[in-house]
């Protein structure tokens, strides 16, 4: 069933296809991938300091890459793939790291939440493929 946007914006963002369980799912996967992802780069790399700079890409690339008229900040302006691929390394970072250095409950429980925020991102991650143009209310 294909969702069609209420209005030009959304109470996650101007996005109208981003909903707050699919910004809450997306928040949650990136804190994983923070919080795992340098720690998993440290242990397989043998040296704490690899943790930094992990920390630093991961937290950079969304921060500083965004889709226009997708969220409330600004950055670079970056096409709606390359958005989707962000937030995909992003998605495999947390659910390899999660098993690589947690226990399996949690790693399950990471890749859990990462079948959440796919399912619902997905009416946003369509409008993202098509290039995210601007959605008139009406």
């Amino acid at each position: 069933m294909e969702s069609s946007p209420k209005s030009a914006q959304s109470a996650a963002g101007p996005s109208p296809y981003d909903t707050p369980a699919s910004a809450g799912s997306r928040f949650a996967i990136e804190l994983v991938a923070w919080v795992a992802g340098p720690w998993a780069a440290a242990e397989v790399a043998g040296l704490a300091w690899v943790a930094l700079p992990a920390l630093l890409v991961l937290v950079g690339l969304p921060a500083v890459f965004n889709t226009p008229g997708d969220k409330h900040t600004d950055g670079i302006a970056t096409p709606g793939p390359i958005r989707i691929g962000i937030e995909v390394l992003l998605l495999a970072v947390a659910v390899g790291s999660a098993w690589i250095v947690w226990p399996p409950w949690a790693a399950i429980a990471a890749a859990l939440l990462g079948i959440v925020m796919v399912v619902t991102g997905l009416p946003r991650y369509r409008w993202l493929a098509t290039g995210a143009p601007e959605v008139v209310s009406g």
